[in-house]
């Protein structure tokens, strides 16, 4: 071990394994993540460096793996979905992988959205993976989902849909599994009687189930990408493709051609709901093993000089705590928000499978919303941390550019992020409701007290400030009074219906209002959600440090938005100053700790594999190791030289 090292680590505060009982959900999730941790050992798990192999081999061996995961899953007799889940991520080591659409978009789909004889039919063959399945729905000139031109036309006469891609921007682009997959879920404009009814989700074959040879269907792989190197991100492109009508899910068509209008239209977006819910999750899943590379790594890292002595720990510079201590609280804020929105998720489910959908449109609003802000953040984290690791940072050894480079796609699939900030009808119509005295339930419920806001919350003036930096409670409620930036959105809506603009322009000339107010809402969400996890934990070591997070988080947050803070009056400049001295205290309080809180995140070396976030801190012997793996190093002589520098 790095002396350095186990120097942070004794210098603790607390039990590094409680809070990890914390992060886990408990004890027995852990003792049960850890048991099928004890995967990574098994020899057929082993792999080659994906650095140094081509895009061809990195595939290969990712399906390899996925299918060896099959197999052991079966093998262990594993079925727990919880289980499988702790068990997928172990193996992949990342969080994508051959068959990853298959159990995230594919499954989910077909649970949530065949009817009973549907789901005899195909369940069995999914979950046995004799139906290997991938998503259908972005088009290479669309991702709108109103504006997918992809048709799906009833033929009463044979009892079929007929699908087409009647244009080149029609064609199915980005869904995964181009080469790996035989099945799909498309989605396409419906047709019957000569009438549109909208997106619907239909089960297409592709591929021969023995052969694995395209059926009379044009599939492929769309090339290489910024990431995602081992996936196969296909294209799809059916020319009157014949399907049988009980291949469209959740069935609205009649024998006659007539449709039957299902309960709620955004229940075929369900699929996209549940992923974005686990985009927030995953968010926070990166930001940890972002902060645990940089931070133990910045602990064994000696630099420069502070006082004529030796080079202190790089961790040790004040600038380096400022860039890597606020993204550690956000690591702790989005994973306790992660287990916020699978649980919401979850139960909101279980109301809809009972018939009551009075949830869906937060739920959708909610999703779409983190969705957006937690992988902005995280992504600009994953770059700073990139960058706090100086030189060797840039290395793929670091596994950081990776991390940066897989991650980046959330911003776009599942919704871009701009367009997700703007799903903000919910949030417009939630004030409009309050305003008109409707007491609203669940998270928007703080918009019931519009009226008392106006009374507390006006531009500054001589009157003393509502905010006591130094209580969370306070700060709290500053975000939630901030949040009331949808209140100025819903103005420039209606001062632009005023000035006789139709709604679509009223909206799209109120965007940048729209957006800024989402992200308020968000913000104060996940300083909300931090804050009241608080009161669940009980250990007074494991509450104080999280309380301390949980304060930078906080101010971190007012800092970087100061202008919303002040032109609401919930901040005087005084305070405004008074922010960074507090900032500072925390970093110091944190700095003792910052080791241990990457630690209860629990990641074992081959889950993060970097050399420069190994848990044993022995990053030189083990770069210098990694770089002699290079294949350009297999010979000391490369041909090159014979046939061109010669």
């Amino acid at each position: 071990m790095n002396p350095d090292i186990v120097k942070e680590r004794q210098n603790a505060s607390f039990d590094v394994q409680k809070l990890t009982y914390i992060l886990d959900g408990g004890p027995e999730k852990t003792k049960r993540r850890r048991e099928i941790s004890l995967v990574l050992n098994d020899p057929d798990f082993d792999e080659e460096d994906p650095n140094f192999l081509s895009r061809s081999e990195r595939y290969e061996q990712a399906v390899r793996k996925s299918a060896q995961m099959i197999l052991k899953l079966r093998e262990y007799g594993i079925s727990d979905p919880a289980e499988i889940n702790c068990y997928k991520s172990v193996v992949r080591g990342n969080f994508h992988e051959s068959l990853g659409l298959h159990y995230v978009m594919f499954l989910p789909t077909l649970y949530s959205q065949c009817d009973q004889e549907q789901s005899k039919k195909w369940l069995p063959l999914a979950t046995s993976f004799e139906v290997l399945g991938t998503y259908a729905q972005t088009e290479l000139g669309h991702t709108h989902l109103r504006g997918l031109e992809t048709t799906a036309t009833f033929d009463p006469t044979t009892q079929e849909f007929v699908l087409n891609s009647p244009t080149v921007t029609s064609i199915k682009w980005w869904p995964g599994a181009g080469k790996t997959s035989n099945h799909a879920v498309v989605l396409a404009q419906l047709y019957t009687r000569g009438k549109c009814h909208g997106l619907h989700a239909f089960i297409v074959q592709l591929r021969h189930m023995d052969t694995h040879e395209p059926l009379p269907i044009l599939v492929g792989d769309i090339g290489p990408k910024f990431g995602f190197s081992e996936v196969d991100n296909g294209f799809l492109k059916l020319d009157h493709v014949r399907i049988p009508r009980e291949n469209m899910l959740m069935k609205h068509v009649e024998p006659d051609g007539r449709y039957v209008k299902p309960a709620s239209a955004k229940l075929t977006y369900g699929t996209m709901v549940f992923i974005r819910s686990l985009l927030v999750g995953l968010s926070a899943l990166v930001m940890a093993k972002s902060c645990t590379i940089a931070i133990r790594y910045s602990a064994v890292r000696h630099q420069s000089e502070i006082r004529s002595e030796p080079e202190p720990q790089i961790l040790d510079y004040q600038t380096q705590q400022y860039k890597l201590f606020p993204l550690l609280a956000t690591a702790y804020a989005f994973s306790f928000v992660g287990q916020y929105m699978t649980e919401t998720y979850y139960r909101i489910s279980g109301d809809i499978n009972q018939g009551d959908l009075s949830e869906l449109p937060e739920l959708h609003a909610v999703s779409a919303g983190l969705k957006a802000f937690t992988t902005w953040t995280t992504n600009t984290g994953i770059e700073v941390c990139r960058m706090s690791c100086g030189g060797h940072g840039y290395s793929r050894s670091s596994a950081l550019p990776d991390l940066y480079a897989e991650f980046t796609p959330t911003c776009t699939y599942e919704g871009e992020n701009t367009v997700m900030m703007l799903q903000t009808a919910y949030l417009v119509k939630s004030y409009r409701q309050a305003k008109a005295g409707e007491q609203l339930r669940g998270i928007m419920s703080y918009l019931n007290d519009m009226e008392q806001r106006h009374v507390r919350a006006h531009p500054a003036s001589a009157r003393p400030a509502l905010v006591d930096i130094n209580d969370l409670s306070d700060l709290v409620e500053s975000y939630k009074l901030r949040a009331a930036l949808v209140e100025s959105a819903a103005k420039s809506i209606q001062q632009e219906l005023q000035k006789r603009r139709s709604h679509e322009d009223a909206w799209n000339n109120s965007a940048i209002d729209l957006v800024k107010a989402s992200d308020a809402h968000c913000h104060y969400m996940v300083v909300k959600l931090f804050t009241d996890k608080l009161s669940e934990i009980g250990d007074p070591d494991i509450n104080l440090v999280l309380t301390t997070l949980a304060q930078l988080y906080a101010l971190h947050g007012i800092a970087l938005n100061s202008g919303d803070f002040l032109q609401a009056g919930l901040l005087t400049v005084p305070q405004m100053q008074q922010i960074p001295v507090r900032i500072k205290e925390l970093l110091c309080l944190i700095r003792p700790n910052a080791v241990a809180l990457v630690d209860a995140f629990d990641f074992p070396d081959k889950v993060l594999s970097s050399v420069l976030g190994r848990y044993d801190g022995n990053v030189y012997e083990n770069l210098f190791e990694w770089a002699r793996r290079s294949p350009l190093n297999a010979t000391e002589v490369h041909e090159s030289f014979h046939k061109y520098l010669k």
